[in-house]
């Protein structure tokens, strides 16, 4: 895709932003509506759910005219991805509208369908326009960066570097509070500079929009997925839905404000918005995801 970082790679985040925009969502073109992508180098247990969305918007958009933007995407999670098997993404053209452009596409390996997901795209029209507040919250610059809030939290660096300037708000920084939190707030950015393609910036936000929503729902029983109860939490997510109310860049600061409304049945309802520094609200998304919880 166009819009590779623009500054030297000096940092591993800005190597692994590298990486994702000039390789992993960068598909090859096989054939008419089929496209072939891979996933990182640094190999994990299972597909990332973020890139797979990400790479399918990617699929999508390379079908539809440039002035008809993504405005919504709605995609399920049907089985685990394998890292070391690279997915092809089937676009099936469902509609070219007047107004709107519809696609579906599959991501499929070894003639499976791990991802399905249904994209639309429309150009802008004048109409009505409102908006809830932006959440309060403290600046960026004020948080801990990953780094720091690895550190305070007694934690190892991550060996998988995210493309991201993630901070997440409150005094515990990514540790699980004493008191159970419903509502969750992070600040991201990407890694380095980027280009000034809008699908580019979409994929990105779709990619991000995976990292941190389900985690509110353990946060609202003080457990931490991915820090102190890694080994008694498993989650995976189901399915997935982000809707572009605004022009954004993914290189600026935006405010990701989550909530988890409800839990039961061993899943677990995320929703979150994304907020730019000016306030307006620039997209939203909504996640339901498997959470299971071992007893000590």
């Amino acid at each position: 895709m166009t819009g590779a970082p623009v500054r030297p790679v000096h940092d591993p985040a800005r190597a692994a932003l590298l990486e994702l925009v000039g390789e992993i969502l960068d598909l090859e073109h096989l054939e008419v509506d089929l496209f072939r992508g891979r996933s990182p180098r640094k190999a994990t247990q299972r597909v990332f759910g973020g890139q797979v969305a990400g790479q399918a918007l990617v699929a999508a958009g390379r079908t539809v005219a440039r002035d008809r933007p993504v405005h919504s995407l709605h995609g399920y999670f049907v089985r685990p991805g394998r890292p070391a098997t690279p997915i092809v993404y089937r676009v099936h053209r469902i509609r070219d509208g007047r107004s709107f452009t519809t696609r579906r596409v599959d991501a499929l390996q070894h003639g499976e369908t791990i991802f399905t997901m249904s994209a639309s795209f429309h150009g802008d029209e004048p109409g009505l326009a409102h908006q809830e507040a932006m959440p309060a919250a403290p600046p960026p610059e004020s948080l801990p960066t990953p780094r720091e809030a690895f550190l305070l939290a007694g934690r190892d660096t991550p060996r998988n570097i995210l493309p991201f300037d993630l901070r997440r708000v409150g005094e515990d920084g990514w540790r699980a509070g004493t008191d159970p939190e419903r509502t969750t707030q992070v600040w991201l950015r990407a890694a380095d500079g980027l280009g000034d393609d809008p699908l580019l910036h979409a994929c990105l936000l779709t990619y991000a929009s995976d990292l941190t929503l389900l985690s509110g729902v353990t946060y609202a029983h003080r457990l931490e997925a991915f820090g102190a109860d890694d080994g008694r939490v498993a989650m995976a997510s189901l399915d997935h839905a982000v809707w572009f109310h605004r022009p954004f860049r993914v290189d600026d600061w935006l405010l990701f404000d989550q909530e988890s409304p409800t839990a039961a049945g061993g899943r677990g309802l995320a929703r979150g918005h994304f907020f730019d520094r000016a306030g307006r609200h620039v997209a939203s998304a909504v996640q339901e995801g498997l959470v299971r919880v071992r007893p000590q």
